[in-house]
């Protein structure tokens, strides 16, 4: 289910980004937003769940991509979360909320450069939620909050996990609006070798589910980026986003200069139905 509050827009945008989930994949984002920006592909609007709507918030705050890079230097994962006696998480995000709002200018997503949709997942209702007005910070963490690993963060009393158990790839919340949408999905669905036990058999199950969910949106795009040079990253290297964001920058700039070759241009061909 999809819930609104109001019309978000009442405009036509030319080009929209639609950035995926994906954890510390997420500084790929960066990287490839990069690589676009020097091909002279900008957005006008962006939509982000997990750690895409942290990218975007970044970059919607009037930072350029490879400076983001700069708000984490030295940063480890602990010291953006707190462990916690599990009762509803491992860890809490009141460091995570801190440091956003300490980094970013806006303080709400009104006051954002460039608009901004956030995905997240509302656990109390079993439903979609897209925000795109109120407290920046607090909805960053609800979209990045993924379940079990992180407490759910409560907004307004209601409690809201990662936007991607719904959606891990937002492009249908700005398609409508947008006359291009290029779509960042860092977490492609890959079957790689794994260990046959209960828990890596549970992991991949969960992985899998989370991410097929992608497909459907996959299609929605008018550019579609998937680095596949990603695996193999700990979700708490958090020292390594520079070379994360390389990956992602190296990988849209083949395929960007590939496309121009092979096709004359980056877009997928539209189809004319004839009467």
């Amino acid at each position: 289910m999809e819930v609104t509050t109001n019309n978000w827009f009442t405009k036509k945008y030319p080009i929209g980004f639609a950035l995926s989930g994906g954890f510390i994949k997420g500084f790929a984002h960066l990287g490839v937003m990069q690589a676009l920006l020097e091909h002279d592909i900008k957005p006008n609007i962006l939509s982000g769940v997990s750690a895409g709507a942290l990218a975007s918030v970044f970059y919607a705050d009037g930072n350029e991509p490879h400076k983001v890079l700069d708000f984490f230097a030295g940063h480890k994962f602990q010291d953006l979360t707190k462990l916690v006696i599990p009762k509803v998480g491992l860890f809490e995000l009141g460091e995570f909320i801190d440091f956003l709002k300490t980094n970013l200018k806006a303080k709400t997503m009104e006051e954002l450069q460039i608009p901004l949709i956030i995905t997240a997942t509302d656990l109390d209702h079993g439903r979609m939620v897209h925000f795109h007005k109120g407290d920046i910070a607090e909805r960053v963490a609800a979209s990045c909050c993924m379940p079990i690993l992180f407490s759910p963060v409560k907004i307004e009393g209601t409690h809201y996990v990662d936007g991607g158990l719904f959606m891990n790839l937002p492009v249908s919340t700005i398609r409508r609006v947008c006359d291009k949408v290029v779509a960042v999905n860092v977490s492609p669905l890959m079957a790689n070798k794994y260990k046959m036990n209960i828990v890596s058999i549970a992991m991949r199950s969960y992985h899998f589910m989370f991410r097929a969910n992608t497909f459907p949106e996959r299609e929605k795009a008018d550019l579609l980026i998937e680095p596949y040079n990603l695996d193999g990253y700990s979700n708490t290297e958090l020292e390594k986003a520079e070379e994360i964001f390389m990956q992602g920058y190296n990988a849209a700039n083949t395929l960007l200069d590939q496309l121009k070759v092979e096709k004359g241009s980056i877009w997928k061909e539209e189809v004319i139905i004839k009467p």
